[in-house]
């Protein structure tokens, strides 16, 4: 799946919050970003919950009727299709923020790994010619698997101490375009590691900060999956314990995984991101689960 034409825009958005907002801080221009996307989301995001929160309601005449009609397709349906239209409930209409998120994750991955492409607006041509220059000044090796974000981080370090920088290159590439993938000491750019060779070696001082990153990723995402599990009556709690403990533990889990395999700045912005959900969730639970409650009594 081809996500450019959702990574140019936020590309160019993110390194406009870079150069402005943010004051060339990387980190700080991923939190602005994140929280910037998550309140734009945030009417779909009430709209998600409250829809999750009905069918939870209806969830006991659902299972009755497919208890009754379990041999009857087409009645099961229609049945189904009456309880939805009578308690004004859209089946998907709680995927519908997820839905919009998923493309903005993934396109964020490649933002990240391909700023040269997406934040800095560089043809395939001018990358490939600042990449072979990296290659060459280093071995190829240490510019690894994602060879366009290793060498912006190769001129980010190095730019100012390569003095015969052919012209050609020093056309494509300014001091001022430089992104410092550095924030509070870590960096972003690179991808953390639980290997003990890597994180007790030479470049330790690197990866062992990094690993902080992955860890409050997965307790923030555990904390956020508890904070939206929705509430179940006396009834119907036995039933949903073992799906809820399943879902609270499937996103920490998946999120461990992906922390070291994708650049920190992902996982930063993960992480990020679900710190806003929680206080999305308390703002919910306050002025939209409250409020309803008082208006049912």
């Amino acid at each position: 799946m081809n996500l450019d034409f959702i990574a140019y825009p936020l590309g160019r958005f993110l390194y406009f919050i870079y150069n402005s907002i943010a004051f060339r801080n990387y980190g700080l221009a991923l939190i602005l970003f994140t929280v910037i996307v998550r309140l734009a989301l945030l009417p779909l995001t009430i709209k998600q919950y409250k829809s999750t929160a009905k069918m939870q309601e209806i969830q006991p005449k659902i299972q009755e009727i497919q208890k009754r009609y379990k041999n009857d397709k087409e009645k099961l349906n229609t049945e189904l299709m009456r309880v939805y239209q009578e308690n004004n409930v859209n089946p998907a209409g709680g995927c519908l923020p997820l839905l919009i998120q998923m493309p903005i994750i993934f396109a964020l991955y490649w933002v990240i790994v391909q700023p040269l492409k997406f934040m800095l607006g560089k043809t395939a041509e001018q990358i490939n010619a600042l990449i072979e220059y990296a290659t060459n000044a280093l071995a190829p090796a240490q510019l690894g698997a994602q060879k366009e974000l290793s060498t912006l981080i190769f001129f980010n370090e190095h730019f100012e101490k390569f003095k015969e920088i052919p012209q050609q290159v020093a056309d494509i590439i300014k001091p001022e375009e430089l992104i410092n993938m550095k924030f509070l000491g870590l960096n972003l750019g690179k991808v953390p590691s639980f290997n003990p060779s890597v994180l007790f070696g030479p470049e330790a001082s690197t990866y062992l900060p990094l690993i902080i990153i992955p860890i409050i990723a997965v307790i923030t995402t555990y904390i956020s999956a508890k904070m939206t599990m929705p509430r179940t009556d006396d009834k119907n709690k036995n039933q949903a314990a073992g799906m809820t403990n399943s879902m609270m533990y499937v996103g920490p889990i998946m999120t461990l995984l992906f922390a070291f395999q994708l650049p920190a700045g992902v996982s930063l912005y993960w992480t990020v991101g679900y710190v806003v959900q929680i206080f999305q969730q308390l703002y919910i639970n306050k002025h939209v689960i409250n409020k309803k409650e008082v208006a049912t009594k």
